[in-house]
């Protein structure tokens, strides 16, 4: 069975055990929140060496690498590393210190809460889809929102993995007009 917001529409029915339930997803989306939270508290309080091993964890433990590639377009990548389909190029977004990326760090920005607010879900047997916001507060209190799209996936031993990753800032409208004449060269 497929569920959109909430309707119903029949599809083919996965084996059984392997329907993902709007419960897993919610769990999922909590413990990736909660596991980014411990990786940047264990780097404030260890520096790097410490938040590495809970990077590493998370990834294997909330990730569907072992199901194939992750389609992962997290926030603040840059070209040309826009798009990551392994394990490094996750760990490097999550982490930084590695210099094949340009990378910072997502978790090492001493956040202390998040929360994820789904705009909407969909499930279709053993895979879910889940777009909103999700807003993220550092030490400081200082909130950051990025618009989430999540696919995940139940793999034949039931865990239930983020098949799909992409998220980015909200559009905050169009720049301003230039003010140059129409006489003006634009630089391109």
């Amino acid at each position: 069975m497929t569920t959109v917001l909430g309707t119903a529409a029949y599809a083919a029915d996965p084996p059984s055990g392997q329907q993902i339930t709007r419960e897993e997803v919610k769990a999922a989306e909590k413990a990736w929140g909660d596991e980014l939270v411990k990786i940047s508290e264990a780097y404030d309080e260890g520096d790097i060496d410490k938040a590495r091993p809970l990077a590493i964890s998370m990834i294997n433990r909330l990730y569907g690498y072992n199901l194939g590639p992750v389609l992962f377009k997290p926030t603040l990548t840059q070209e040309p590393q826009t798009f990551r389909l392994t394990k490094e190029g996750a760990l490097a977004y999550f982490i930084g210190h590695d210099s094949n990326y340009p990378d910072t760090g997502f978790a090492l920005k001493h956040w202390r809460m998040v929360v994820v607010d789904d705009v909407g879900l969909q499930i279709n047997g053993a895979v879910a889809n889940t777009m909103g916001k999700v807003t993220f507060w550092d030490r400081d209190k200082k909130p950051t929102t990025v618009d989430k799209t999540w696919t995940f996936k139940k793999d034949d031993n039931g865990v239930v993995r983020i098949i799909l990753h992409h998220s980015s800032l909200p559009y905050t409208g169009p720049p301003e007009p230039c003010p140059c004449r129409p006489s003006d060269p634009v630089a391109h």
